[in-house]
């Protein structure tokens, strides 16, 4: 009555029945894999993630650890202005001189590498910048660090002020040549302009860029001195020239004496921007303008009365001689 079980196959099974059996033998592995499937799944799920610690931040370790590695700079520290942070209780460096600079240095005192430590020379200006502002933000610089134009064209303290320099004057260049030196290793193209025949005594070691120059910033443009609370510099020297006037001649007020004056070097005695006087005087004494090239205000016609092809009248500070102002005449003559 029962037989030997027989294989199953697609063609002992009825054409009509055969689809339908295949899937009947089929569903119980296909739940059993989906089961299978979400299970594991859900196992990922459910597994708590692997646990990682936030890297621990550099703490403050102290000078004494600095001098380990670096003793040549910290006994040169000890003798420099810097170091009475090392005892400043008001912003809590005390006994962190160098940390007030370099940041925490737990980090570096473990690797030895320059990368965990903060190095105000190999970073970007304006974050050197901020490292030395924390203190010196206030101090009266005339308008100050942030707005000179130092800052502005990313020339950092650090470029100029050595900050390990032993000494109360080996932060910054002190004596003439060496801020000319200084100065000139940027500005080329003006320390190039001190070779013509006329101009200060800067090459001859006679006065520093500093002079007539702030560069922290002042209110003047190209962040010259001011003398006498809101003068130009240029009358800490030429004091006689000062005023004030009755009759002011306007361009000594309104542009100050670089609007006839070539400061820095000029083929003119009197160091003028042009070779002669009078074409310095045309250029706002005149009754038409040269078609000079790229718009130049050079006069052309001098006023009435005055004829230029004659030698008598070339010469305009022959009578006008009080250029820079008068308490007489009007018209500048005496």
């Amino acid at each position: 009555m029962f037989g030997p079980p027989r294989s199953l196959s697609m063609a002992s099974l009825p054409p009509a029945r055969s689809l339908r059996g295949v899937r009947r033998l089929l569903m119980p592995a296909a739940a059993l894999l989906f089961a299978a499937t979400i299970g594991s799944a859900q196992d990922k799920v459910s597994a708590p993630a692997p646990s990682k610690e936030p890297p621990k931040p550099a703490e403050y370790v102290g000078s004494d650890t600095c001098q380990g590695c670096h003793e040549d700079i910290f006994n040169a520290f000890q003798k420099n202005p810097h170091h009475q942070v090392e005892a400043d209780k008001k912003r809590g460096f005390e006994g962190k001189a160098c940390e007030s600079c370099h940041g925490p240095g737990s980090k570096h005192a473990e690797s030895m590498s320059a990368a965990d430590i903060r190095n105000p020379a190999k970073i970007a200006p304006a974050a050197a910048d901020k490292v030395c502002l924390t203190c010196h933000l206030n101090q009266p610089t005339h308008v100050g660090r942030i707005s000179s134009s130092h800052a502005k064209n990313q020339v950092a303290c650090v470029a100029c002020h050595s900050v390990h320099k032993n000494g109360p004057d080996g932060m910054v260049a002190r004596k003439i040549p060496a801020i000319n030196a200084q100065c000139a290793s940027c500005h080329q193209d003006v320390w190039a302009s001190f070779q013509r025949p006329y101009g200060h005594k800067l090459p001859q070691e006679a006065m520093s860029c500093v002079d007539c120059h702030n560069p922290h910033g002042t209110f003047e443009p190209r962040m010259l001195q001011t003398v006498s609370a809101n003068e130009p510099g240029c009358l800490k020297c030429h004091g006689d020239l000062a005023g004030p006037f009755v009759y002011e001649h306007a361009p000594v007020k309104m542009e100050g004496c670089t609007a006839c004056h070539q400061p820095h070097g000029s083929s003119n005695p009197r160091m003028l921007t042009r070779q002669v006087v009078r074409l310095v005087c045309q250029e706002c004494h005149s009754n038409f303008q040269a078609l000079a090239p790229k718009g130049g205000t050079m006069g052309s016609i001098a006023p009435a009365l005055h004829d230029l092809a004659s030698p008598r009248f070339q010469n305009c500070t022959n009578c006008h001689q009080k250029v820079h102002g008068s308490n007489v005449s009007r018209d500048l003559f005496k």
